[in-house]
C-alpha cells in the first residue's frame, strides 16, 4: 500500500500546488472548470500513436513502447486525480482511504507483480480504447473497473508497481520542474537538444534507479540551465 499512497499523496500535492486548494470540488484557483474524465480520454487518445495503426502510412514501424510506458503514467496522473476527486464529491473518504481500498482490491494484484512483458499490439489498443469508454460515459463513473481497466493496461505495456512507481515519482518531479520553469506561461522548453523532456526523465532514472525525488530535480536543473545556456 505504501507505493500507491506516496503516489496518490504527490499527485494531491501537485493538483493543489498546480490549481489551488479547491481542485478536488472541479475547479482551478482561477475559476476553470477541471474535467479529468476528458484529461483521461485525450491522454489516451495520444497513447495510441504509440503504436502503427494507421494501415495507410508507416505501417512497418515498430511500436514506441517507452513512449507508452510515459504515456500510461501521464494517464495514471489523470486517473489518480479523477479518483480522489470522486471519493471527494461522494463522501467515500480521504486519500488514505483511497489507497487502502485500492491495495486491498483484486485489480491491484495485477501489478504487484515482476512480470515485465509486452502484449499485443491490438490487444493494448483494444485495453486503452476501454478506458476511453470507461470515461466518455455521461453516467455515473464506475472507478473500480476504471481503475481494473488501467492496471491491465499496466501490465500490458510492460510495467509494474515497481516502475510504475518510478515512472510516476519521475514524472512528478518533471511536472514540477516545468511548473516551477514557464509551463503556464509558454516560456518552457520541452525539448531539449533534440529529445522531448519525458525521455531525458526517462533515461536519468534508468541510469541510477536509486535516485531520490530532490536529486532528480536538481538533476533536470542543471541539464536545462546548460541548454539555455548554449
Amino acid at each position: 500500500m505504501d507505493k500507491i499512497l506516496l503516489m496518490l499523496q504527490l499527485q494531491a500535492s501537485l493538483n493543489e500546488a498546480t490549481n489551488g486548494d479547491k481542485w478536488s470540488d472541479g475547479i482551478t484557483k482561477n475559476g476553470k472548470v477541471i474535467n479529468w474524465r476528458r484529461c483521461i480520454y485525450m491522454e489516451c487518445a495520444e497513447m495510441i500513436d504509440s503504436f502503427t495503426w494507421k494501415h495507410w502510412k508507416n505501417i512497418d514501424q515498430e511500436a514506441d513502447w517507452d513512449n507508452l510506458q510515459v504515456e500510461v503514467v501521464d494517464v495514471w496522473h489523470f486517473v489518480m486525480s479523477l479518483a480522489i476527486e470522486n471519493y471527494s464529491q461522494t463522501l467515500r473518504g480521504q486519500v488514505e482511504d483511497l489507497a487502502i481500498n485500492i491495495s486491498e482490491s483484486k485489480s491491484f494484484k495485477k501489478i504487484d507483480t515482476k512480470e515485465e512483458l509486452f502484449a499485443k499490439q491490438d490487444d493494448t489498443i483494444e485495453k486503452i480504447e476501454s478506458i476511453m469508454i470507461d470515461t466518455l460515459s455521461r453516467g455515473p463513473l464506475d472507478l473500480e473497473k476504471l481503475i481494473s481497466d488501467f492496471f491491465d493496461l499496466v501490465v500490458m505495456s510492460g510495467l509494474n508497481l515497481e516502475s510504475l512507481y518510478n515512472l510516476y515519482v519521475g514524472k512528478n518531479i518533471l511536472n514540477q520542474f516545468r511548473q516551477d520553469n514557464g509551463y503556464k506561461d509558454g516560456s518552457y522548453i520541452k525539448v531539449w537538444a533534440g529529445e522531448e523532456d519525458n525521455v531525458i526523465m526517462k533515461r536519468i532514472l534508468e541510469q541510477n534507479s536509486d535516485i531520490k525525488p530532490d536529486e532528480l530535480y536538481k538533476e533536470l536543473t542543471k541539464l536545462y540551465l546548460a541548454l539555455n545556456k548554449s
